[in-house]
């Protein structure tokens, strides 16, 4: 029957998730310029090799790698000796840094195996130095996830919107607060 348009492609990447398990996080993000809801999942779990493993797929793994750097320096919470894997659901390829919050929230929720709330999405840019930085189109990533039902957002303390979507949104300056405030660590 030829091709169909998809109408809502964020309820699409997000159709199989089920109930909060950890290591996983809802990444508000803009794929062009339209709002995209998908799952970042994480899997922390303690290696058997010399060299932990570090798997990656739809993220660029130097990405990872300094998230992870930035979660030990600034947060006190080591990842060596564990083995990590990193995979966006659906086949989805994200580059954009406001992947940065939703990809440190997945690590945690898997290594602390605590589920972060299956009602939020996680968006922000994290700085070397551990603060988080806000991102462009907030408002339109904050309606989308309003859309599907979610009812919190974590962000950067700075994030600017014009209201709250009818969202809670939670605001944080840095990964340590966000650590300490969700995990209980850092």
């Amino acid at each position: 029957e030829g091709l169909a348009e998809v109408m809502n492609p964020s309820a699409l990447f997000l159709s199989e998730r089920g109930a909060a398990v950890p290591g996983s996080a809802v990444f508000a993000g803009i794929e062009g310029t339209r709002p995209l809801l998908t799952e970042i999942q994480a899997l922390v779990t303690p290696s058997t090799l010399g060299t932990p493993r570090r798997t990656v797929v739809g993220l660029d793994s130097g990405r990872l790698s300094t998230i992870l750097a930035v979660l030990e320096a600034r947060c006190g919470i080591p990842f060596a000796g564990l083995d990590v894997f990193l995979n966006v659901a659906g086949g989805m390829r994200i580059s954009e840094p406001a992947a940065d919050l939703a990809v440190a929230a997945a690590l945690l929720s898997a290594r602390e195996d605590v589920a972060l709330p299956s009602d939020c999405v996680v968006f922000g840019e994290l700085s070397l130095s551990g603060a988080l930085r806000p991102v462009g189109q907030a408002e339109n990533r904050l309606k989308e996830a309003r859309k599907l039902g979610f009812s919190t957002a974590i962000a950067p303390e700075n994030t600017k919107t014009a209201g709250d979507a009818g969202l809670t949104l939670r605001r944080f300056p840095d990964l340590v607060s966000f650590v300490g405030e969700m995990f209980g660590a850092g």
